[in-house]
């Protein structure tokens, strides 16, 4: 199981070794599933390309590898999926139960390597509360309801 906030930063290396980029967000259906990661490439303009997730050939401690070069695509935000910080973002959106009681603001989500699976949801109520009371994890197989004002999760 892996953290965003883990993965954010990682280096992507392509089958001889070399550094292809670094994974900067995730893309998430309206599902609720992992599609693919966003690669920040190391070119001097930075460009954007989604990585699927069936494409990760290894999971490593500081870095990901993957089979080839096709296996990126440039990157187009869809209608149909939010990522955490580029496009529709879902980092500090507030989840709330479906009854309306407010949960905290999503500030990381646990996924399943290689399946994409989220299986997690990491809920902050401030830096003071998370201090005293600690940060809350919902787990949940029951993908959330996304809406533009907020995550409506089940616990």
């Amino acid at each position: 199981m892996r953290t965003f906030s883990l993965l954010k930063g990682m280096q992507v290396l392509d089958c001889n070794g070399e550094t292809q980029g670094a994974i900067c967000d995730i893309c998430i259906s309206d599902s609720g599933k992992l599609n693919s990661f966003l690669l920040k490439t190391n070119s001097f303009f930075g460009k954007l390309y989604r990585l699927p997730v069936e494409k990760v050939v290894s999971y490593g401690e500081s870095s990901l590898s993957i089979g080839s070069l096709k296996d990126l695509e440039r990157f187009k935000s869809g209608k149909d999926e939010y990522t955490m910080v580029h496009c529709r973002p879902l980092l500090l959106k507030m989840a709330v139960s479906p009854g309306g009681e407010q949960l905290g603001l999503l500030e990381d989500v646990y996924f399943l390597e290689g399946l994409g699976t989220i299986v997690g949801y990491e809920l902050t109520d401030g830096f003071f509360s998370d201090i005293t009371e600690g940060k809350k994890v919902i787990n949940t197989v029951i993908p959330p309801k996304m809406e533009e004002a907020a995550i409506i999760v089940c616990e």
